[in-house]
């Protein structure tokens, strides 16, 4: 018995192995967001490896897609636990972000370089209106999906009317909770399910609560910037349901319109670059934390986008390990499925009063307000990849 368990490991290793490797190559190759991240994951792991069969990946899929955090990278990185548990769950957290986090971190400070020596950044100028084209295409195809009646209805557009009148970080994780509770009381028109006793493992979920009290608690009481920011994002992280896209209004609204840490324009051009980045849209976090320690050099850079990462992707990570191991039992819960109906509808109304916040500003000036329409056309009634419209408006930048 003991050889023949020996005789495993190293059949485990070259599997683990073999995986990582598809993970590096997928981190470099995959553009889009979720959807485009979800057809490439079936190729690779059910058609090519076969990890796992469709079923169990469209249903890993849905798992992440209600949970808070970026659905792709939870939906890969739980792979990996399924298949060699925390320690290989983490290494490949690690490879899927890296190659977008070094991007958007250079990019960062290419924008700071550019800044410093009052260079023009006219190249640019086309990305930030086709930033919120994208942003107002995401908030509807988000919109088509979650909206299923006059309740959603009303509450993703209640929650429009809040987030642009009130523009504070702390109206986001309000309006979700009550858009919850509101479907959640709807809860006796889906249908009853076979349920099981819970057997809950909280180790992770004690993990995720005790870094989001000590990041707050020290938060509160620090000046220091990298934790504070760390704080920040942890938090946003643990409230984002939908993915990129309604992380992006949550973002503007803590950083822009709040604290003022990074100008609208610099937003726009980093909310740009991140759709020709490969891997998770949630690495625009890492442009984000360099620049708002732009003063203090290099390192703080680095530093910067290193504590905006963690926070961003570790909430996320933390919450899919605690539910994955009950998500069969979890799930047979009425109140559960219909609570987030509520919490997508008000995701939707986020995502929306930030599209109508960004375009506003660009009203008075025509080109910007065709470059944003051209955008929507483009997007909803062709199949032109995201990336090829960001690469045209920046060789239209650079060639006018």
């Amino acid at each position: 018995m003991l050889s023949y368990r020996s005789s495993l490991k190293p059949v485990r290793k070259i599997r683990y192995f073999i995986f990582l490797k598809d993970v590096a190559l997928l981190s470099v190759t995959t553009f889009g967001g979720p959807q485009v991240h979800l057809a490439m994951f079936h190729e690779r792991f059910v058609q090519q490896r076969r990890y796992l069969t469709e079923a169990e990946l469209l249903e890993l899929n849905a798992l992440c897609q209600i949970l808070p955090g970026p659905t792709s990278t939870q939906t890969i990185t739980t792979l990996g636990f399924k298949i060699g548990g925390p320690n290989l769950a983490y290494l490949t957290l690690l490879i899927w972000v890296l190659p977008g986090v070094c991007i958007m971190t250079a990019a960062a400070m290419g924008v700071y370089y550019l800044e410093q020596r009052n260079l023009s950044m006219q190249f640019a100028r086309f990305i930030q209106p086709m930033a919120v084209g994208f942003m107002a295409v995401a908030g509807y195809r988000i919109g088509q999906k979650v909206i299923k009646n006059r309740i959603s209805l009303a509450l993703a557009i209640a929650t429009a009317l809040v987030a642009y009148i009130f523009r504070s970080p702390f109206m986001t994780p309000v309006v979700i909770i009550i858009g919850g509770l509101t479907t959640g009381l709807t809860y006796q028109q889906h249908e009853r399910m076979d349920k099981q006793p819970l057997r809950v493992q909280w180790a992770n979920f004690l993990l995720w609560g005790g870094v989001f009290i000590a990041a707050a608690g020290l938060g509160a009481v620090t000046q220091w910037l990298p934790v504070r920011l760390f704080e920040n994002f942890y938090r946003n992280g643990s409230l984002v349901f939908g993915g990129g896209q309604v992380l992006t209004p949550m973002l503007y609204n803590e950083f822009v319109a709040f604290k003022h840490y990074l100008t609208r324009e610099e937003f726009l051009s980093g909310l740009g670059l991140v759709q020709v980045v490969p891997g998770p849209v949630f690495s625009f976090a890492s442009y984000i934390g360099a620049l708002t320690v732009r003063g203090g050099g290099l390192n703080a850079q680095l530093l910067g986008s290193a504590v905006a990462t963690a926070g961003i992707f570790l909430p996320g990570t933390f919450l899919i390990f605690f539910v994955y191991r009950f998500w069969d039992q979890l799930k047979r819960y009425r109140v559960v499925r219909a609570s987030l109906e509520g919490v997508n509808a008000a995701s939707t109304g986020l995502t929306a009063a930030a599209a109508i916040a960004l375009f506003e500003p660009m009203i008075p000036h025509w080109p910007s307000v065709l470059v944003v329409l051209g955008t929507v056309v483009i997007l909803l009634l062709t199949r032109t990849p995201a990336w090829l419209l960001i690469l045209a408006g920046l060789l239209a930048g650079v060639v006018l």
